[in-house]
């Protein structure tokens, strides 16, 4: 008898097992309602939502919900179809036209998900006499793109300019370079070094991806990522995104200036073997990505928030990610796997919606509660979430001088994505 294909899985049921999840299980919440972009009622409470990726708030826009409604009316709810048959409807031409026009880029190309996005393009670009030199910190979609193309996959350590240089360094000259990075970091929320990592990418002939996912509509004067607000835009040969986070809706792009750029769609499978998103979906992204060029004032709230959530959860004691607030998300540290849970539990219990991630989501096994502030948050809301995570602690009795000592302090610091650990990794 051959063995069960599920006992490879044994870990993760064991791991499940041991979970405290009396209160609440942080992989099994459901809103039961949604209330507003900042607030849901989940297990019949109210909650104020503090990690949703919303960070433009853009979910309930009127003007979104109502391009998409005519949408609907005009085209029905779907396309039944891929983007190089019958999946290609005006909307998707207008929406590719809008990232055209937002990014100031000769291409645009739209993908039915962020993550179909990185899969997508990483792996036609990248061939078996090719070489992707990554992050050590990237997304998963971009460990996956990887995988499904056929180049020599190497990594680099988080941020670590010099580290790249190395690597690029040993490749053969004559050989095809991608090397692909993020804008910011979606579990610590830091941010990359994008000038000079570019500039190494140009010293060995490299060809570079920023992925803009988790910095897209609040990074740059007009919200165009981490490139444009360190003025290297010029030189990104592609940058990719998604329209699930700033957007407010779901599907995914890839911009660029590259004159054979269009060839994609007829190579690339991810793009060529999945249905189209639907007419409501890409309406209201175009019209989201209309408002968010013109958004500035929502983009000054978002940093105001973000940085007094910093300030406030850092000021009570608590271990960040990052010493000040270098994106909207807050990641805060704690000690171990079932403190984590129960903090989460007490912290929902409390009305506070945080997303928990632990290994192996997490860089060098850190745990960490999650959180992401939108533009629409109020400032006493903001308030609220510090004190209930204070009050969290004191239903824990948990250390936070005792945690700043050892566990949660002693990873970061050992990790690249701490500030000042630059030294310490080389």
């Amino acid at each position: 008898m051959s063995a069960d294909l599920f006992n490879k899985f044994d870990p993760v049921f064991k791991a499940r097992a041991e979970q405290p999840v009396d209160r609440a299980d942080p992989f099994k919440v459901c809103m039961d309602e949604v209330l507003s972009e900042t607030e849901a009622m989940i297990d019949g409470r109210h909650t104020i939502l503090a990690g949703t990726n919303n960070y433009m708030g853009m979910t309930f826009r009127e003007e979104a919900i109502e391009a998409a409604h005519k949408a609907i009316d005009a085209f029905g709810t779907g396309t039944t179809g891929s983007r190089v048959l019958n999946g290609t409807y005006a909307g998707h031409r207008i929406l590719e036209d809008a990232l055209r026009d937002f990014y100031g880029t000769e291409h645009a190309m739209v993908f039915s998900t962020g993550y179909q996005a990185n899969l997508g393009i990483i792996s036609t670009l990248a061939g078996k006499d090719d070489f992707v030199i990554i992050d050590a910190d990237s997304h998963a979609s971009i460990y996956d793109g990887c995988a499904l193309g056929n180049a020599t996959v190497m990594r680099f350590r988080h941020n670590d300019v010099a580290d790249l240089d190395k690597r690029l360094g040993r490749i053969p000259p004559e050989a095809g370079k991608l090397v692909v990075i993020e804008g910011i970091y979606s579990m610590l929320g830091d941010k990359a070094p994008v000038s000079k990592i570019i500039a190494i990418c140009k010293k060995h002939d490299a060809a570079i991806i920023v992925d803009e996912a988790h910095s897209m509509g609040f990074c740059g004067e007009s919200g165009r990522g981490v490139a444009q607000a360190e003025g290297v835009e010029g030189d990104v040969d592609f940058i990719i995104g998604t329209f699930s986070k700033s957007v407010g809706t779901v599907g995914g792009f890839c911009v660029s200036n590259h004159p054979k750029f269009e060839v994609l769609r007829l190579v690339c499978r991810p793009y060529m073997f999945t249905a189209s998103l639907p007419p409501s979906v890409v309406a209201s992204a175009a019209k989201s990505i209309e408002l968010l060029k013109y958004a500035g004032n929502r983009r000054a709230h978002l940093w105001e928030n973000a940085r007094r959530l910093h300030s406030g959860l850092k000021e009570a004691g608590f271990v960040l990610g990052t010493e000040t607030a270098e994106s909207p998300i807050i990641a805060v540290c704690l000690p171990d796997m079932p403190t984590t849970t129960r903090f989460w539990a007490e912290l929902l219990h409390a009305g506070v919606y945080a997303n928990m991630a632990v290994p192996p989501a997490t860089p060098q096994g850190l745990n960490l509660l999650r959180c992401s502030v939108c533009a629409a948050h109020k400032p006493e809301q903001i308030d609220q979430i510090i004190e209930r995570f204070i009050r969290v602690a004191e239903i824990l009795a948990l250390n936070l001088s005792e945690t700043r000592r050892g566990g949660a302090t002693a990873e970061i610091a050992a990790h690249p994505q701490a500030p000042g650990a630059a030294a310490a990794t080389g």
